[in-house]
């Protein structure tokens, strides 16, 4: 592995300015959501174009969560947009037992997130910034726009190393379901932390 891949975040971050209170985070772009279906002739035609949805401020204005999309079966039933209509209803649990869930998070400069882990398989994307993966193993990986991580329920946190840990960051994730994981024999339990608090009492996750 080349030193590049393994180098390190800035020894002394920006502590979070604690300014995150809006979408989009100050100094990131405004995003668009497009959602397709038919029309009585059966044509695809754009239904709704928009910002996301449930957007929700995370710890003190240290971040900002924004779910594109989320579903709550496997298949999903699109007939007569019920699908549509459930994933407005309801803001989403952490992930979506037999579901899926695409969430965006603005993260403000120097944030770093608790450790966690989601019992589900997690594609996750560095849209804009530069990130820090650390795992409980201590193992670290630097990831930068468009790189991609598969989190397979491992426990781990994420850091917005951005611009030295002086500018914002986003990322966005895509959880879907998996079977119980064991390691050693021991089955995987998830937990949140610190995080538990901005997931309570949001659906039904596993």
């Amino acid at each position: 592995m080349t030193d590049s891949a393994q180098e390190t975040s800035p020894a002394s971050p920006v502590v979070s300015a604690g300014y995150v209170s809006s979408f989009p985070a100050p100094g990131l772009r405004q995003i668009f959501r497009h959602i397709t279906g038919h029309n009585d002739d059966g044509k695809s035609v754009f239904l709704s174009s928009d910002n996301g949805s449930h957007h929700r401020v995370m710890g003190e204005q240290q971040a900002i969560a924004n779910i594109m999309y989320s579903t709550q079966e496997t298949p999903v039933d699109l007939n007569n947009n019920a699908d549509i209509e459930k994933a407005a209803a309801e803001e989403p649990p952490l992930h979506y037992h037999n579901g899926s869930i695409v969430r965006m998070i603005d993260f403000g400069p120097g944030v770093e997130s608790p450790l966690h882990r989601a019992v589900s398989i997690d594609y996750g994307v560095v849209l804009d910034g530069t990130f820090e993966l650390i795992l409980d193993s201590g193992e670290k990986r630097i990831m930068r726009q468009g790189d991609i991580s598969v989190q397979r329920a491992t426990a781990h946190k994420w850091k917005n190393i951005s611009g030295g840990g002086t500018e914002p960051g986003r990322m966005m994730w895509i959880l879907l379901d998996c079977k119980d994981v064991y390691a050693k024999g021991v089955k995987m339990e998830g937990f949140l932390g610190d995080l538990e608090k901005e997931y309570v009492g949001r659906g039904a996750s596993k």
